[in-house]
């Protein structure tokens, strides 16, 4: 798609819609100021089709984007982004691009990140978007349940589409307190993991809520 799709001019309106879905968010439970200052931050309207109304583009719930894909709701993103638990500094993996925007929230802290979208026209897509912004994400092509190997270990690895189990070739790519979150389950329901790999080298793993996350395809995804 031609960078044109976007708008990605901001205005009053736009921040404080961004203002009320940061209230909504506190109101379902998220907590985290941090969290909560990047999702505020960030404008969604910019990862959206350029025909989203300004009341759809900031309300909760997920979005179309073209290629089978969507942008998570924003409860989701702010949700995984909060059980990541971030620290400056930290060496980043997402998996899956998809529009940009868990990666755009995941910039507003000082890390180094990486994300890697195995559709090639979504990943042309966002990496062009990335450019406008002046975003500097390390943006890469390919099979996401592989991760990045020639770029590990990492701090955080963050799977943002449903899993049928935990990709062993992701943990490996951990570093040692390197925390994994990624929703595992059946194709449309899945229970949230957080996997931290303790000083010892093993894996520790916290269950959490029920989401509903597109299919992780690859090698190590939905066939």
């Amino acid at each position: 798609m031609r960078g044109e799709r976007y708008n990605i001019s901001d205005s009053e309106g736009y921040k404080t819609l961004r203002k009320e879905l940061v209230n909504n968010l506190t109101e379902k439970g998220i907590s985290s100021s941090e969290v909560l200052g990047a999702i505020e931050k960030v404008p969604r309207h910019f990862f959206v089709p350029i025909n989203t109304a300004p009341e759809e583009a900031y309300a909760d719930h997920a979005l179309q984007i073209g290629e089978g894909q969507t942008i998570s709701q924003p409860y989701t993103v702010a949700y995984q982004t909060q059980l990541l638990d971030i620290k400056e500094g930290n060496k980043i993996l997402e998996i899956g691009t998809g529009s940009g925007y868990q990666a755009a929230v995941l910039y507003q802290w000082p890390i180094e990140l990486y994300t890697i979208e195995l559709n090639q026209t979504l990943y042309q897509r966002t990496r062009k978007l990335f450019e406008q912004l002046n975003y500097s994400i390390h943006t890469f092509l390919g099979d996401g349940s592989l991760g990045l190997p020639t770029y590990a270990p990492f701090d955080r690895i963050l799977v943002t589409a449903g899993a049928p189990s935990v990709p062993e070739d992701l943990l490996h790519q951990l570093s040692p307190g390197g925390k994994l979150v990624i929703p595992v389950g059946q194709p449309k329901t899945q229970k949230m993991y957080r996997i931290t790999c303790n000083v010892f080298q093993q894996f520790d793993t916290e269950i959490f809520d029920l989401f509903s996350f597109v299919p992780l395809l690859g090698k190590y995804g939905w066939k």
